[in-house]
């Protein structure tokens, strides 16, 4: 996983310390979409994970977004703990 740009991307730190669920424009940038496309592509139900509304916001469970990611949230902070 690249260094946060500003813009793009997330550091490891970044994804381990998320909520339990994020807005849709948090997960786009965890997982390196622009906001257009991370939006279009919930919109049409393609998003590469779950989403759900919650009134006007589309929402993203972190746990989803972490299985996506390759991320083993219990094995990874007990490592970060060792």
């Amino acid at each position: 996983m690249q260094a946060d740009d500003g813009e793009h991307g997330m550091t490891w730190e970044e994804l381990l310390a998320l909520p339990p669920a994020v807005d849709l424009e948090l997960a786009n940038r965890a997982l390196g979409l622009g906001r257009s496309k991370g939006y279009d592509l919930a919109r049409r139900g393609r998003y590469p994970c779950p989403t759900w509304r919650a009134g006007p916001a589309h929402r993203v469970s972190t746990a989803d977004l972490w299985r996506l990611l390759g991320i083993d949230p219990a094995q990874a902070l007990g490592n970060r703990a060792a």
